[in-house]
Order: structure tokens, then C-alpha cells, then sequence
């Protein structure tokens, strides 16, 4: 009964600290009772098994990667099986079985059940094996209740900027509470929010690891969109997570930063799926926004994806990769129904990852590195991969008629286009083509010559110059 209300209640698992927290001590405690009213060990593998299966019952409604069924083809597979099914063995499974290992030995105390006598090295043998056990379900438990915090902003003499805002905060968008990391070492200078790509992406670590130069000069506001992050608690129900539903929150999100440090526009950041949810906000409402900042620019998805395909196709058969090549014709070019085809098609092809980054670059910025931000909980670790795949699955089919050349020909604010040097083509050839007949009041576009996807990152000193020395110019020109 127990592992059929939690499948029904919480069908992707625990996704934050107090679900995995609650689900450890529930199943502690059912284990004990389970071990005090069976008196045998064997409970301690049947009421895991019991508990999990159920729970798998009962939702089999819930959709995506990590609660749909196994697939071991490809390495994002197996990380969803790792980040979702794996986390709910440990936080479930394991307190199951250890709270029934202590239960049935005081149930067999209490029914006065005795085997052969054994000696006292053998009894204190059988304690230490107990004592070691349980040891883990006490670090993990610890592991978990350790809280998400961002460091202050301090001055040359060590001491918090009495000027600075360094915030995790929650709040209420689209009838979900969402998360949002503020920094900056002035409350008064421009806000900027950063939309990370995905779908399903979370920026906060990425951008305390290279964002430190943009919160010199602006209040850096990273959103943790609805499925992301430590927002992830948010993805259902899914029906509801539509693009237009993400336009309708990142609005939402930009009026509390308006009024909370009381500017009338904000800067807007997109990167890559960002980069689409930013234009169609900077398109519905214009008078909010100073400028659109476009990394990683996408365009059209769909047409993106077929020219990615081909070129990964193209590098696998060059490289000698066969049996990938293989796999590639077997899949045949985008759109796919299973949204784990996309990683071999997109994310696979290493000349778009292995190039010179700049001389600032910091490994941490990067997937999984950044997940080890202190901003996230464990449980918001673990899981912010989950949610790169669940969400990912939701949003990603949504998103296949979308085509800026022909939807957004013109912006009402000044728009600028930063592309890395060793961006795909099928991404950067389609950005130009969209910029070459954009109408803006203002519209300039960079490329950084040691980035890839991400020039934010790859080049973050060059990024912080390019919006200091040419974003605040540029957007004030065009007003």
C-alpha cells in the first residue's frame, strides 16, 4: 500500500530534500514494522521488492526517460536509470531493507525465535555487520539535510558588499514555485536573467562558475525553469509544460524582477533553447527588455537537428566509427519519437566539444561538474540530470515548427548575436540567416574565436566585455 501511494503521489520519485528526507524515514520505519511483525530476515529482501514494485505499478502513467522503461542503448540510458531509478533504491530501497533487518531481529526477540547459540565473537561479528549496514543510511540521511546555499559577495578586505544581493529565492510562477539565484555586487545596477538551454538545463552552477565577471556590473538573475534544477519539482503535471506556458512564466519572472529592484526593463540572456524562449518573450512584450542577448543562437529546430545529424554521420563515417555510424542510419535523420535518439544526432560529435577554450574557461561551468555547485541540495543534484532528460522529452517535440526566418521578422529591441568560432554549422549558418533579415532597432553579431556552443562560458571575460562595452552602449543607442 505504501509503495502504491508514493508511486501515486510522487510518480517521478523524490525530487527535493524534504521527499527524499520524508520517503528515507517513512521507509525506515515501514521496514522495522515489516521485520517486527514477520521475525524473519527474508524481509529484508521481500519488502523492497514489495515496496518498489508497487511503486513502479503505480506509475506507469508518469512519462519520460527516467521512469519509462530501462534502456541501456546509449550512456544517456543509462543515466537516466542512474539519476532516477538508482536514486529511489537508495533513498527507498536501502532504508527498506536496513529498517527491516533491525525489525525482524526485535521481532525474533519479542517471539523469543532463537537458532543455534552462537559464540560471542560470532554475535559481535553479526552487530559490526549491523552497525555497518546501517552506517550508510546515517551518511546518506546527513548527505541529504545538508541545505543549498550561495556564498556572499565580499570586497578586497574579505567583509559582505553591504551593496550586494547574493540570494537563492524561491517563487511563484505559473502556479509553481521555481527557483532563482540572485547575485550581484550592486542592487542597483541593470538586471540581467539568464535563460538556460535544454529544455531542461539548469545554469545556476554553470554560472557561478563562470558568471562572476557579469556580477560585477549587473544583478545576475539565473532562473531555474519549471522541470529544471531545483525547480524540478515542478515538471508535472506535464500536460501543462508548454512553450507557450514558458513564455507566459519567463514574463512572469521578469516583472518580480522589475518590481522587486524597481526598473522598468531588465536585460534578457538566452542560451541555445533559452535563446528561443528568450526571442518569443522579447517578441510578446518588448517593454520589459532594454536588449536580447542571444549565445548559441537557435533558429529552426528541426532543420538544426537534420543538418547536426548529417554532420555527425559525416565525422563517425571519417573517424572510422562504424558501429556508430551504424546506429546513426539505423535512427535515420530527426524528428524522433524517442527522445534519447536526439544525444547520437546532437551531442555526440566531438569536433563541436574538443577546441581551444579561452584562457578563462573553467571545466565546472560544464555538465555534470556543475551539478557540484553548493547553490543545489544533493537531492538536486542527482536528480538536475534527471530533469535535463525528463524535461527535455515534454518540450523538445514542441518546438519543431519554430522557425525565426519566418515567425520573428522583426524585434522591437536592440538584438545581439554572440556565436563561437567552433559553433556546429547547422546551428551558426541558420543564426546568420536569421540575423541577415531581422529587422531591429539595434542588431550586432560577434563571434568569439575560442568558443563553441556556449561563448558565455567558453570566453566568460570576453562575454562580460562584449556586455559592458558594447551590449549597455548598443541597447542605450536603441532606445
Amino acid at each position: 500500500m505504501a509503495g502504491l501511494v508514493t508511486g501515486v503521489v510522487l510518480p517521478r520519485g523524490p525530487v527535493t530534500t524534504v521527499h527524499s528526507v520524508t520517503m528515507l524515514l517513512v521507509c525506515l520505519g515501514l521496514g522495522a514494522a515489516a521485520g517486527v511483525l514477520s521475525a524473519t530476515r527474508w524481509v529484508t529482501l521481500v519488502a523492497p521488492v514489495a515496496f518498489l514494485t508497487a511503486f513502479e505499478l503505480a506509475r506507469i502513467p508518469a512519462q519520460g526517460p527516467t521512469v519509462d522503461a530501462v534502456y541501456l542503448g546509449s550512456i544517456y540510458g543509462a543515466m537516466a536509470l542512474v539519476v532516477g531509478r538508482g536514486f529511489d533504491l537508495l533513498v527507498m530501497g536501502l532504508p527498506l531493507a536496513v529498517g527491516a533487518l533491525w525489525g525482524a531481529a526485535a521481532g525474533r526477540r519479542r517471539r523469543a525465535v532463537t537458532g543455534p547459540r552462537r559464540s560471542v565473537a560470532s554475535r559481535r561479528l553479526r552487530a559490526l555487520g549491523a552497525v555497518l549496514v546501517t552506517l550508510p543510511v546515517v551518511v546518506l540521511a546527513v548527505a541529504l539535510l545538508r541545505p543549498a546555499s550561495t556564498a556572499p559577495i565580499t570586497g578586497p578586505d574579505g567583509r559582505e558588499l553591504p551593496t550586494s544581493v547574493a540570494e537563492l529565492i524561491t517563487l511563484p510562477v505559473g502556479g509553481h514555485d521555481q527557483a532563482v539565484m540572485l547575485r550581484g555586487h550592486d542592487r542597483d545596477a541593470p538586471v540581467l536573467l539568464f535563460l538556460e538551454g535544454g529544455p531542461g538545463g539548469t545554469a545556476i552552477g554553470a554560472m557561478r562558475a563562470s558568471g562572476e565577471p557579469l556580477e560585477e556590473d549587473f544583478v545576475l538573475a539565473v532562473w531555474d525553469q519549471r522541470g529544471t534544477g531545483k525547480s524540478l519539482s515542478a515538471l508535472e503535471p506535464t500536460d501543462t509544460l508548454t512553450v507557450e506556458q514558458m513564455i507566459s512564466d519567463t514574463l512572469e519572472v521578469t516583472d518580480h524582477l522589475r518590481e522587486r529592484f524597481g526598473q522598468e526593463r531588465i536585460y534578457l540572456v538566452g542560451s541555445s533553447w533559452g535563446s528561443t524562449l528568450g526571442v518569443l518573450a522579447a517578441q510578446r512584450a518588448p517593454e520589459k527588455y532594454h536588449a536580447f542577448i542571444g549565445t548559441g543562437q537557435m533558429v529552426d529546430q528541426q532543420e538544426t537537428d537534420r543538418r547536426m545529424y548529417a554532420e555527425t554521420l559525416d565525422w563517425a563515417e571519417r573517424a572510422g566509427q562504424d558501429d556508430f555510424a551504424r546506429r546513426l542510419r539505423e535512427n535515420g535523420p530527426p524528428p524522433y519519437e524517442d527522445m534519447l535518439a536526439y544525444p547520437d544526432a546532437l551531442s555526440t560529435n566531438p569536433e563541436y566539444r574538443e577546441f581551444p577554450h579561452g584562457q578563462d574557461y573553467d571545466p565546472a561551468s560544464a555538465y555534470p561538474a556543475s551539478l557540484l555547485a553548493p547553490e543545489y541540495t544533493l537531492t538536486e543534484q542527482i536528480r538536475g540530470m534527471g530533469g535535463i532528460i525528463d524535461t527535455f522529452s515534454v518540450l523538445y517535440p514542441q518546438l519543431q515548427d519554430i522557425d525565426f526566418r519566418r515567425d520573428v521578422p522583426r524585434l522591437e529591441i536592440p538584438v545581439f548575436v554572440v556565436l563561437g568560432e567552433f559553433e556546429s554549422p547547422g546551428r551558426s549558418d541558420l543564426a546568420r540567416e536569421w540575423f541577415e533579415v531581422l529587422d531591429a532597432p539595434v542588431k550586432e553579431l560577434v563571434v568569439f574565436p575560442q568558443s563553441g556552443h556556449t561563448p558565455h562560458l567558453d570566453e566568460p571575460s570576453r562575454f562580460h566585455d562584449f556586455m559592458t562595452g558594447v551590449v549597455l552602449a548598443g541597447s542605450a543607442a536603441g532606445r
